[in-house]
């Protein structure tokens, strides 16, 4: 698993490009790694449908949950699925907008300075040991191209918009991941 530095690529990706994405503040490190939980509908997985809200196409009449959400503008820079696939929506370099309100260490806007990596997931459910398996191959690239992110700079989405968010959940094992990046 590589990323290409140039272009903010990872390699071993399925590309599908969002346009929900922007430059980063000049001079911004990226040092922040943030991981997010999301399922569409809520509690299912599998389908078509973070793709669709990741690149604007989501139907609003797919399911009575999606009216809310269609219109909304998000992205992750990517998305770990329950069998271990990855698909890259926004090249690392660029600014996903994946945090929305939020603060870390004093610092708000995290979307600035940090990759947002969703797992496909939710708080009712534990993850598939792949997909940890696959988050510490790609945290580990990540360290490789951005220096500044290491072990202690990974956080959830829950801990930098707390009462806002609740992912990655109760279920996600932050102390096996750390074991694996070990």
């Amino acid at each position: 698993m590589h990323i290409d530095p140039n272009n903010g690529l990872l390699d071993t990706a399925r590309q599908l490009p969002s346009p929900n994405y922007d430059a980063r503040p000049p001079g911004c490190n990226i040092d922040l790694l943030v991981i997010h939980a999301i399922s569409l509908p809520a509690g299912e997985f599998g389908g078509p449908w973070i793709d669709d809200l990741f690149c604007n196409r989501l139907d609003a009449d797919a399911h009575p949950d999606f009216a809310e959400i269609c219109t909304l503008q998000v992205s992750a820079h990517a998305l770990i699925r329950r069998n271990g696939s990855i698909t890259q929506y926004v090249p690392f370099h660029r600014r996903a907008w994946h945090a929305g309100q939020s603060c870390h260490g004093g610092r708000e806007h995290c979307n600035d300075f940090s990759i947002g990596i969703e797992l496909e997931g939710c708080d009712e459910r534990p993850f598939a040991a792949i997909q940890y398996a696959r988050l510490a191959e790609l945290a580990r690239s990540l360290f490789v191209t951005y220096p500044h992110i290491n072990p202690q700079r990974i956080t959830g989405h829950s801990d930098i918009a707390p009462g806002r968010k609740t992912d990655p959940g109760p279920h996600f094992d932050w102390q096996h991941l750390h074991d694996l990046l070990n």
